[in-house]
């Protein structure tokens, strides 16, 4: 039985989930039609991050931790600093996510997803080991941590990418135009 949406339980921070709460509110959408037009959003900037050479005792991100206790962020940030770019320094981006992976993420969200875009997130799950070193666990931790990346954004700039998106259609027209390109 296919199922047209999924449900995902992700971990933030009370200020990412406001954040959120503020953008659906000021689209006219709900907070599974934000998080899944995020997504979408987000995984380019996720594929354009350099990959780091990941380390085969990459640290398991299990759902609702802080990457940054024990050795799981420490190995990550180290295989970050050791593969820089040409210039040795770590690419912003990836020092970003690194920030927000570090970050506790004490609330707990449920999502609706449609069902292609749930399928990203295993891809999603393994850039962010490609890019961090930290092996991101189920997809639900792969969505938490591509929503809090894109979340770490400039408010007005994510408002303004959600604004333009949903002048071109309907809320989710993110999860649509997947749809076509399937």
């Amino acid at each position: 039985m296919d199922c047209e949406e999924v449900m995902l339980t992700v971990r933030i921070a009370a200020a990412e989930r406001a954040l959120l709460r503020e953008l659906a509110r000021g689209h006219g959408a709900d907070m599974s039609d934000v998080a899944a037009d995020g997504l979408i959003d987000v995984v380019p900037s996720l594929h354009v991050l350099p990959a780091f050479p990941v380390r085969p005792e990459a640290a398991v991100l299990p759902v609702g931790s802080a990457a940054g206790a024990g050795t799981g962020f420490g190995a990550a940030s180290g295989a970050a600093s050791g593969a820089g770019s040409a210039s040795g320094a770590v690419d912003a981006g990836v020092l970003r996510l690194l920030r927000v992976l570090a970050r506790p993420a004490p609330c707990a969200l449920t999502l609706w997803l449609p069902a292609p875009v749930a399928d990203l997130l295993p891809l999603v799950g393994e850039r962010i080991t490609a890019v961090t070193g930290l092996r991101i666990g189920p997809a639900s931790a792969a969505l938490s941590a591509a929503l809090r990346y894109w979340l770490a954004g400039d408010p007005q700039q994510l408002a303004a990418g959600l604004a333009a998106l949903h002048r071109q259609g309907s809320p989710g027209l993110a999860a649509q135009r997947l749809d076509v390109a399937a």
